[in-house]
C-alpha cells in the first residue's frame, strides 16, 4: 500500500501531465475591448494609394491585437475615376480590397456608371443587365456589398443580388457589430440614370432607424452605418464643435433625425469633403476623396454587457502626409509614423494593383498634342477656368450648338502643367458621360441658370452666352445674352451641347424634346469629343482670361454663390 506522500506525488505528476497535454490555459476575456472603425470613401479607382493605406492599417492592426480589433469599411464610390480601375470596371479595386481584408462596403451612386459587364455602358440588347458590372464586382468580393435604401421600384423589395444585402452582423473582438449600408437619395440623378431604371430610393433616416432597431433585436451590440451621403467641415480640433460644418448637408440632417442611441458611428462619403465630428451624439467621419485620407472612430466596449462605453473620433489622417493636397502623389509618399511605428507600403497590395496600373499606361500615354503652361484650375462651387474651357471644347465638338453647359461635378481635378496625354485628360474627365445636343427655349435656359446660381451643388460652366443673375424679391432671375451682346427672345429655341447626366437630370423638364436612350447610346463620350478638340488649342495657359476673367465673368452674380435672395 502506497504512503500518503507517494500518492500525493503521483497525483501531482498526473495532473501536470494532463495540463501539459491540454495546452496553455485560455486567457480570460478582457473587461473592455477597443474596436477601431477605419473608414475610407470615394476612392474613385486610385489604386496606387492602396499599398500606403494598407501600411497604416497594418500598424493599427498590430496595435489593436493587444486590446481589440480593426473594422475596415468603405463609404462607396470605389471604382469609377481612373483608367487603371475603369479598364476592368473596378475589378482591380475588389482584388486589392480582398487583400486588405475589408469587412464591408456600401454601394455609392457611381457604382452604377459601368452598366452591363463588358464594353457597353448602357444596356443595348434585351438580355443586357444594366447593373451587370456592379453585380460582377459584388460576386468577386470576399466582403459584403451593402445597400438598404436602394430597392426594386416594382414593390419596394431589397435587391436580391449575390453578395449584396441591406446589412450584416459581424463579430469583431467578440462583439456583435451590425453594419448598415445606404446611399444618397440623389443617386438616381447622380449616375447614368439609364442604368438605375427599375430601382428606387428609400428615405435615409427612416431606413437606418428601422434597420438599426432590427439589428439590435437580433443581438447587435453596436451598429455602424456606411452612408454614401456626406457633409463638410473645416476645423477638426474639437469633434464636438460644429461651427465649421454645414448643418444642411445630407448626412447632418440624417444624423439629427435618428433616435438617440440608434447607431454608434457613421462612415460617410459622396461630398469629397471631410467630417470628424459628433452630430446628435453620433460620431461621423468622412475623409475627402481619391485615397487621400482615412477616418477613424475607436469604440470602447464593455465585454460583459456589450455596452459601448466611449467613442473617440480622430481627425482625417492623410495617407501620404500631404498636408491638404487633394491629389497626393503615391510615388512621393512620405507618411508620418502611425501607431508608434514607421509606415511602409504593403508589398502584397502593391503586387495586387501593379498589373492594372501597367495595363492602363498603354492607353494613358497617347499624346493629345496640347501643352499646359500654368495649371488650369477647377473649382466646384464657383465659376472656374477649367469648367468653362471644357464647355468651350464641348461646343466646338458640336457643330450648330448655340450654347454649351458643363457641370463642375464632371470635372474632377485641375489640368496641370505639361504635355497633355489621354491619361491626364482622363483624370480631369473620368466619367463615361455622353456628349449630347438638346433643344431648349431661352426662357427655360434662364430658369436652369437661375436655379444653378442658388444651388448648393456645383457651378455650371457656360460657353456661347453670358449670364447675369439678380434677385427679384426672393427669387433669382437670370439674364442671358449672346457673346456678341444680342438679346435672346423668350421663345427662341436654342441648341444646347451638354452631357447626358445633365440632360436627363436637372435639365430634363426644361427640354423642348426629351432626350431618348437611343440618342444617348449613339453619342460619343464627352471625354473623347474633348480630346479631339484639344490639339487645335496648342498651348493652354492657366492665366488666359478667355476662360475665366474675375472682372468679367461668364456667370455673374451679385454676391457669393449660392445666391440667397431675401
Amino acid at each position: 500500500m502506497r504512503s500518503p506522500l507517494a500518492f500525493a506525488l503521483s497525483l501531482a505528476a498526473a495532473t501536470a501531465c494532463t495540463a501539459q497535454h491540454a495546452g496553455p490555459a485560455t486567457p480570460p476575456r478582457p473587461a473592455r475591448v477597443v474596436i477601431s472603425v477605419v473608414g475610407t470613401n470615394d476612392l474613385h479607382g486610385r489604386l496606387a494609394m492602396l499599398p500606403w493605406l494598407a501600411g497604416h492599417v497594418n500598424n493599427l492592426r498590430a496595435a489593436r491585437a493587444r486590446d481589440g480589433a480593426v473594422l475596415l469599411v468603405d463609404g462607396g464610390d470605389m471604382f469609377q475615376g481612373t483608367l487603371e480601375s475603369n479598364l476592368e470596371e473596378g475589378a482591380a479595386v475588389v482584388r486589392a480590397y480582398n487583400a486588405l481584408r475589408y469587412d464591408a462596403v456600401t454601394i455609392g451612386n457611381h457604382e452604377f456608371d459601368y452598366g452591363p459587364a463588358g464594353e457597353a455602358t448602357f444596356a443595348r440588347n434585351p438580355g443586357d443587365d444594366p447593373r451587370g458590372a456592379l453585380r460582377a464586382r459584388a460576386r468577386e468580393a470576399r466582403y459584403p456589398f451593402l445597400t438598404a435604401n436602394i430597392v426594386e421600384s416594382d414593390g419596394g423589395a431589397n435587391v436580391s443580388w449575390e453578395n449584396v444585402r441591406p446589412d450584416v452582423t459581424l463579430t469583431v473582438a467578440g462583439v456583435r457589430v451590425g453594419v448598415i449600408g445606404v446611399s444618397t437619395e440623389s443617386t438616381p440623378h447622380t449616375t447614368l440614370s439609364v442604368n438605375f431604371r427599375g430601382l428606387a430610393m428609400r428615405p435615409l433616416a427612416e431606413t437606418i432607424r428601422a434597420r438599426a432597431e432590427r439589428l439590435r433585436r437580433e443581438g447587435a451590440q453596436a451598429v455602424i452605418v456606411l452612408a454614401h451621403a456626406g457633409g463638410a467641415c473645416r476645423n477638426f480640433e474639437n469633434p464636438h464643435a460644429l461651427d465649421s460644418c454645414d448643418a444642411h448637408e445630407e448626412i447632418f440632417e440624417v444624423a439629427n433625425a435618428l433616435p438617440e442611441g440608434a447607431v454608434d458611428a457613421i462612415v460617410a462619403g459622396h461630398t469629397h469633403r471631410a467630417v470628424a465630428h459628433v452630430v446628435h451624439g453620433i460620431p461621423v467621419i468622412e475623409s475627402y476623396a481619391n485615397g487621400r485620407a482615412f477616418g477613424r472612430v475607436d469604440l470602447t466596449v464593455d465585454t460583459a454587457t456589450g455596452r459601448v462605453l466611449d467613442r473617440h473620433v480622430f481627425a482625417p489622417h492623410d495617407v501620404c502626409g500631404s498636408h491638404g493636397r487633394d491629389e497626393p502623389d503615391p510615388a512621393r509618399c512620405e507618411p508620418a509614423d502611425y501607431e508608434g511605428a514607421p509606415v511602409t507600403a504593403d508589398r502584397a497590395i502593391a503586387d495586387a494593383v501593379a498589373p492594372a496600373i501597367a495595363n492602363a499606361r498603354t492607353v494613358q500615354d497617347r499624346p493629345l498634342h496640347a501643352t499646359v503652361e500654368g495649371t488650369v484650375r477647377n473649382h466646384y462651387r464657383d465659376e472656374s477656368a477649367l469648367t468653362n474651357l471644357v464647355a468651350d471644347l464641348v461646343r466646338a465638338a458640336s457643330p450648330g450648338a448655340d450654347v454649351a453647359l458643363m457641370n463642375a461635378g464632371g470635372v474632377r481635378t485641375d489640368l496641370r502643367e505639361g504635355p497633355v496625354d489621354y491619361g491626364r485628360l482622363y483624370n480631369v474627365l473620368p466619367f463615361d458621360n455622353r456628349l449630347v445636343t438638346v433643344r431648349m427655349r431661352a426662357s427655360e435656359l434662364r430658369a436652369v441658370l437661375a436655379r444653378n446660381a442658388s444651388s448648393e451643388g456645383g457651378a455650371l460652366g457656360v460657353s456661347g452666352v453670358r449670364v447675369a443673375v439678380r434677385c427679384e424679391g426672393d427669387h433669382p432671375v437670370a439674364t442671358v445674352t449672346r457673346e456678341n451682346g444680342g438679346v435672346l427672345a423668350d421663345d427662341a429655341v436654342l441648341t444646347v451641347a451638354t452631357n447626358d447626366y445633365l440632360a436627363q437630370g436637372s435639365f430634363a423638364r426644361h427640354l423642348a424634346v426629351p432626350l431618348t436612350d437611343d440618342a444617348i447610346v449613339a453619342s460619343p463620350t464627352l471625354r473623347d469629343a474633348v480630346a479631339t478638340q484639344l490639339g487645335a488649342l496648342g498651348t493652354i495657359r492657366g492665366s488666359d482670361t478667355r476662360w475665366y476673367d474675375p472682372q468679367h465673368p461668364r456667370f455673374a452674380l451679385p454676391g457669393p454663390r449660392p445666391l440667397r435672395c431675401q
